[in-house]
């Protein structure tokens, strides 16, 4: 089962904890976490140290807090977390609320092991789908959040809680990290939970644009002013506007466009190639690299009055090797 690490078994029959998380451990290399109550269920879902819990396997007939009250809580604050219910009852009507309430399956006790592995991978697929699906949609609504992002291990969980702050700020934000980190993604989160959300939100990989389309791409031009230049164009910044511009790998661009981002970062406006009338805009600027800049800035290939506008808050991403994370 690709990417299970551990279950959460929350069931107030402590002898069935034991018969069939030893019997399930037969079957699949996991983890087993045995809760005898709802609420206990619920502290070891919110707990730090669990945060590799991928399935729940629910009673119903539990006292205190039922298995549907505990679904409740669960599909409320875990809404892509899914969950089997296991119930020694036969009650039709309780097992069509459960699955409506969004449980992936109902089985009845007692389970047969392998029945229930085939449950278990079932429900794992559904869930990935689902995951796709909604991060799809949050993408497309540019609503992507944090909580997209799984897996806040080790020093990933401060680069969240620096993103976060960021995203509560409307300051220009430099993710620094090696290639691949996932830069673009916390970028995607910082706009998805800012007051921007739901703006444009445009990605532009600095590196990949030719040199002399640079200051065309991201500041817009008029027709006829260059060869080619056949129709008005905007630019990037224009078509982001009340949204967020992401600009990664910001160390390639070329002197003469560093002067122009300086200008939005200062005045707030940009002037389009071949017009002498500069145009307003309302942007937030994130930028990413994977360099070095302070060294860039001593080496004279980046201006340094730019660098200090850009690394107003900073973000760190650590190598993949170290972070122990990964991406919903």
């Amino acid at each position: 089962m690709t990417g299970l690490k551990t279950i959460l078994m929350i069931d107030d029959d402590e002898t069935h904890h034991m018969s069939l998380g030893k019997a399930l451990t037969q079957h699949v290399d996991v983890g087993i976490i045995s809760k005898l109550s709802g609420r206990d269920g619920l502290l070891a879902l919110q707990s730090d140290a669990n945060r590799d819990i991928g399935l729940v396997l629910l009673d119903l007939e539990m006292p205190v807090m039922d298995g549907l009250e505990t679904l409740t809580l669960i599909r409320e604050q875990y809404p892509v977390l899914p969950v089997i219910i296991l119930s020694a009852t036969r009650d039709v009507e309780k097992a069509t609320t459960a699955l409506n309430m969004g449980a992936k399956d109902f089985l009845a006790k007692p389970v047969a092991p392998d029945r229930l592995v085939v449950s278990i991978r079932n429900a794992l697929t559904m869930a990935g789908m689902e995951r796709q699906v909604d991060r799809l949609q949050a993408e497309r609504d540019n609503r992507f959040g944090f909580d997209r992002l799984i897996g806040h291990a080790g020093g990933l969980s401060d680069s969240v809680v620096l993103a976060k702050k960021a995203a509560g700020s409307s300051a220009p934000v430099l993710i620094t990290g090696e290639t691949g980190v996932g830069k673009d993604v916390f970028a995607r989160a910082i706009h998805g939970e800012s007051a921007r959300a739901g703006k444009p939100f445009i990605p532009v990989n600095c590196g990949a644009i030719p040199v002399n389309l640079v200051e065309s791409t991201l500041f817009g031009h008029e027709k006829g002013s260059f060869t080619g230049a056949i129709q008005k164009t905007l630019g990037v910044f224009r078509e982001a506007q009340g949204g967020t511009v992401f600009l990664d790998e910001v160390g390639e661009l070329p002197a003469d466009a560093q002067v122009k981002l300086l200008r939005v970062l200062q005045q707030k406006e940009v002037e389009p190639v071949g017009s002498a009338k500069p145009v307003p805009v309302d942007v937030r600027i994130i930028s990413a690299t994977n360099r070095p800049m302070t060294e860039q800035v001593k080496k004279g290939a980046f201006r340094e009055d730019l660098f200090f506008r850009l690394n107003v808050l900073e973000v760190s991403i650590p190598p993949l090797a170290q972070k122990g994370a990964g991406y919903s």
